[in-house]
């Protein structure tokens, strides 16, 4: 079953297995749709990466964006804008210090956090600026794609710090000296974000498309369990002791070893020919 569509945010699903997922409001630079509604653009990102994850036919989820820019966060010119979208299920207003405190955690950071739990390969293919949530939520995926167009944007003119992902993973991609050095000017370039270390790769933005495409076809190659297990393990171990990751791999090492994806893919691997994996 799919998720809910609303024409904000598309959900295109291919049969190479690769599910698209597309910031959809480029006169605005794919600006947000609200903020912490069951409707708006975060809880609908989150709603739709759960969604290709449980679906058997999706191997990989690549998040974008549609026009020239990938997403431009919310809007701080009004908090009104969007007024007039049906919203269902809205939180109460927040007010004082402490309701917006819990209003952005509960419609930001654990919407955010939706991303970074999906169990399959997730790409940021970053086509334009990326600023505040929208930077954010391209952190959270696994792998970053960027051209000459993109840009990464804090929230700091507004007086807001970096967010959830950013605070996060930024010290640990790119280094604490570099993390802060961005945390106080608020603004990186695509070329300044490769040679730190922010995105994987960089490409001209006419070939970005296909260059992604590419990557996800090596991807789609490899046994999925392989990817899955990989990922739990990779994050589990950011915030753990080498001692505890060689147990988990110790472990997940001789599960694999009996999936049936382990032995089609030493049976491909003799007959020189694709495997065709399960996930089992």
């Amino acid at each position: 079953m799919g998720p809910r569509l609303v024409d904000y945010l598309l959900y295109e699903k291919e049969e190479s297995g690769i599910c698209w997922i597309k910031f959809n409001r480029p006169e605005r630079m794919n600006a947000l749709v609200g903020t912490a509604e069951e409707n708006g653009t975060v809880a609908k990102v989150g709603e739709y990466m759960r969604a290709a994850d449980d679906d058997p036919d999706v191997r990989l989820i690549v998040l974008t964006g549609v026009g020239c820019g990938f997403c431009s966060g919310a809007n701080l010119g009004s908090r009104t804008e969007d007024a007039g979208q049906n919203f269902p299920g809205n939180r109460s207003p927040h007010e004082g210090p402490d309701g917006a405190r819990q209003h952005f955690y509960h419609g930001f950071t654990q919407l955010h956090r939706d991303i970074s739990l999906i169990r399959k390969p997730t790409i940021a293919m970053i086509n334009g600026p990326a600023v505040g949530s929208g930077m954010d939520m391209a952190l959270h995926c696994d792998v970053r794609i960027a051209c000459e167009k993109t840009r990464f944007v804090a929230y700091h003119n507004a007086g807001q710090i970096i967010e959830n992902g950013g605070s996060y993973y930024l010290p640990k991609m790119i280094g604490l000296g570099r993390a802060l050095e961005f945390a106080y000017t608020g603004n990186l370039d695509a070329e300044t974000a490769y040679r730190w270390g922010m995105v994987n790769h960089l490409v001209p933005s006419e070939t970005l498309e296909q260059f992604t495409r590419d990557l996800c076809g090596r991807m789609l190659a490899i046994p999925p369990l392989v990817q899955w297990i990989s990922k739990r393990v990779m994050r589990a171990a950011l915030d753990s002791t080498l001692e505890t990751t060689m147990v988990l791999t110790s472990n997940a090492g001789g599960i694999l070893h009996q999936s049936e994806d382990a032995t089609e893919a030493r049976r491909a691997f003799i007959e020189k020919r694709k495997g065709q994996f399960k996930g089992r």
